[in-house]
């Protein structure tokens, strides 16, 4: 069971890793490109248990391109190694990921692989899968308020926000330019544990800006001082 883990973990660690680097890419390349709109696939519809190494892999949508690539190249490298996989998707609907790991774990899944959809709302189902002694890989969403979680694989959440306030700082020239800049912060949704790296790292490039509000009216917040969760960024 112990190589079986390490075999999930290293492939959770390297499409985290894919992940990131697609973050970084240069400005000017295309956000997460949209897939034609999904229809939440019927949560019975499980793969077979082949040789009992049935993996369960559960992704939130198929409505962004990065989940659809992690899950189906996932999905092609467990079953090169020899494992049966079920994979399923979300359709960004929390009452259908839960009913898909209910079956999971009703049809043998001997692990779970779960990049939620809200981190909060799966303690239920999870106890389930505790009490059947099944290992969970949370993947790149940290999934809370549950103890059932094994391991959480991610990439560095903080840094994708450091490169977000740096490219703010140089797209505005905040070292040389006088502004004013007018700026908003949106922070995502709440039920995703990552937007409080993605702020903190931003922050730490920005907030010296913001305080120097206070001397000299480079980058005032029309709104006031930006906590979470709070709407923006949007700049003029």
């Amino acid at each position: 069971m112990k190589k079986y883990l390490a075999l999930l973990l290293a492939l959770c660690m390297v499409f985290a890793l894919a992940a990131c680097g697609e973050s970084a890419a240069p400005a000017a390349a295309p956000a997460e490109s949209a897939a034609p709109a999904e229809s939440a696939a019927p949560a019975e519809e499980a793969a077979p248990a082949g040789e009992g190494n049935l993996v369960g892999v559960a992704m939130p949508t198929k409505d962004l391109q990065r989940w659809n690539q992690d899950g189906e190249n996932m999905k092609a490298l467990l079953e090169k190694a020899g494992y049966s996989v079920d994979l399923q998707f979300g359709a960004n609907d929390i009452a259908t990921q839960v009913s898909q790991i209910e079956n999971m774990i009703a049809n043998g899944c001997k692990v779970l692989v779960i990049a939620s959809i809200d981190g909060d709302s799966l303690g239920t189902v999870l106890a389930q899968a505790k009490e059947a002694k099944i290992p969970v890989i949370a993947y790149d969403r940290l999934i809370m308020n549950s103890d059932a979680v094994s391991y959480y694989a991610t990439f560095d959440n903080w840094l994708v926000g450091v490169t977000q306030g740096k490219f703010i700082e140089d797209a505005l020239d905040l070292k040389n330019a006088d502004g004013p800049f007018n700026i908003e912060f949106i922070t995502g949704d709440p039920g995703d544990n990552n937007i409080n790296f993605f702020f903190d790292g931003a922050m730490s490039i920005l907030q010296p800006y913001l305080d120097a509000r206070l001397r000299s009216p480079s980058l005032p917040l029309p709104t006031g001082r930006p906590t979470l969760p709070r709407p923006a960024l949007r700049t003029s």
